[in-house]
């Protein structure tokens, strides 16, 4: 596209150009833009100059238009269509939108998060696309440029990690969805069961235990690790697996334990003859937020999507998280 020539052109003469298509008359085309006939005949010779071609010649039944100008006729209406819709205020019906919108998200928030939403998003908006990609370490710049529109991360992510709530990237704004704690799983008549009747289910218990971990960000550790570290103590990680129901796995046929948010422990119950017992220390509760960039905030769509993720959270989730 020259936008230089473009720039040279009175986009009212293109307003000027599709009356007279439709009119074919210059007393009428005048009438109906409420110019005098000097003045519209005026506004013609400019289109003549700048499109040179007479477009239109005049007989005893009117203007008869050139072949040029029947064939800027084919696209001319679209093109003032598409520049009116452009002078219009944002907006978004949900029943007939056919917008893309993109995601990243930590695993744990798939089936957490998605079954709440997903289902009525679709419902009200059937035509919408919707594209989820793992969170990475490129999740932050993929959101500030552009390439997704929404991302759903936690704040127990290694210090290192790109993404810190209170320190975002250049852009980026988030809301809170709702806050978890870590929890540990081990399988069924695991042994350290016994030691947790007995009351001596304790840190120096838990650290002398093999680990199963997620890897997250590419990194084998998590906030926890670090967070041990901080004290000189370390878990003994004996393996590490990209995705949580892998480590699930892993934890149900092993006398491993893995540490994970309780919210997704119950999905794991679901799947794998496993029992649910205390992180047997104090350590900070992780949040969930959603993320977006702030040149999004005014857009409808967008506000729309937010919205709906935002109000899916039920509060009996919200609130067992805290009770339990």
């Amino acid at each position: 596209m020259n936008l230089d020539n473009l720039a040279r052109i009175d986009l009212n003469l293109l307003v000027t150009l599709q009356v007279l298509l439709e009119e074919q008359s210059v007393t009428r085309a005048a009438n109906r833009l409420h110019l005098s006939q000097s003045a519209l005949s005026k506004s013609l010779n400019r289109l003549r100059d700048t499109l040179d071609d007479p477009l239109f010649q005049r007989t005893a039944h009117g203007l008869k238009p050139t072949a040029h100008a029947l064939a800027l006729g084919k696209v001319l209406p679209q093109a003032l269509q598409n520049l009116y819709q452009l002078t219009l205020p944002p907006s978004f019906e949900p029943a007939t939108s056919q917008r893309h919108f993109a995601f990243s998200m930590v695993e744990s928030a798939y089936e957490t998060l998605i079954p709440y939403f997903i289902g009525s998003l679709l419902q009200q908006a059937p035509q919408l696309k919707l594209d989820t990609y793992g969170w990475t370490e490129k999740s932050i710049y993929d959101l500030q440029h552009g390439q997704i529109d929404f991302g759903i991360a936690g704040r127990d992510i290694h210090p290192q990690s790109q993404f810190k709530v209170d320190d975002l990237a250049d852009g980026l704004q988030y809301q809170t969805l709702f806050s978890d704690r870590q929890v540990c799983l081990v399988r069924k008549d695991h042994p350290i069961l016994s030691v947790l009747q007995q009351g001596k289910w304790h840190q120096e218990a838990y650290l002398a235990m093999s680990h199963v971990q997620v890897r997250c960000e590419g990194n084998d550790w998590w906030a926890l690790d670090y967070f041990l570290a901080n004290s000189n103590y370390h878990r003994r990680i004996s393996t590490t697996v990209p995705d949580f129901y892998g480590a699930a796995s892993i934890c149900a046929h092993t006398d491993l334990i893995f540490t994970l948010p309780s919210s997704f422990a119950h999905h794991a119950q679901n799947l794998y003859p496993l029992v649910q017992i205390p992180l047997p220390f104090e350590f900070m509760p992780m949040t969930y937020v959603l993320l977006w960039h702030e040149r999004n905030n005014q857009d409808p769509g967008h506000e729309w999507v937010r919205q709906m993720i935002v109000n899916s959270i039920p509060q009996d989730l919200k609130a067992s998280l805290h009770t339990e």
